[in-house]
């Protein structure tokens, strides 16, 4: 699919905003969610819950994934870390994240460069080094009926 130009009216947001988190949660796991959804979800959510899961759909663009690498919330990153197709300059960002748990969450990526791989095993955090140790991991996925498919 190709990144998603719509941009949503003044309604449309009043009217996502209006939504019970329930009901923002479903809309985050679609299958397929529509454009102005999408868009919503990624640019205008303020539930970390829904941002989450969102973030962790397969079927991410990599716009959205560049626009969750810039969430200021590293839970929202950590999820985004654990893609395998991030680009080089996506891994390079993970990698110098500010945030341990986003830098342990792409240790284990196989894209990894051998420097990489060798900083994040000389991290001043612990179990970051320690998951750099264990060496590449294929990423893991989930579906659950109905659902988009998740990166695990």
């Amino acid at each position: 699919m190709s990144e998603s130009s719509v941009t949503p009216t003044a309604e449309q947001i009043r009217a996502y905003k209006a939504r019970e988190l329930d009901d923002r949660l479903a809309l985050a796991l679609a299958v397929e969610p529509d454009e102005v959804t999408r868009h919503l979800i990624v640019f205008e959510e303020q539930w970390m819950q829904v941002r989450c899961y969102f973030a962790r759909r397969l079927d991410l663009r990599p716009g959205e994934v560049d626009a969750f690498l810039a969430d200021d919330d590293h839970v929202i990153r950590l999820c985004v870390a654990k893609r395998q197709d991030l680009s080089p300059e996506q891994i390079a960002r993970c990698v110098a994240d500010r945030d341990p748990n986003v830098r342990h969450a792409i240790a284990r990526h196989p894209g990894l460069t051998e420097a990489q791989r060798a900083g994040l095993a000389d991290d001043e955090d612990e179990i970051v080094r320690q998951a750099a140790a264990r060496g590449p991991r294929e990423m893991r996925t989930r579906q659950r009926p109905d659902q988009a498919v998740l990166v695990r």
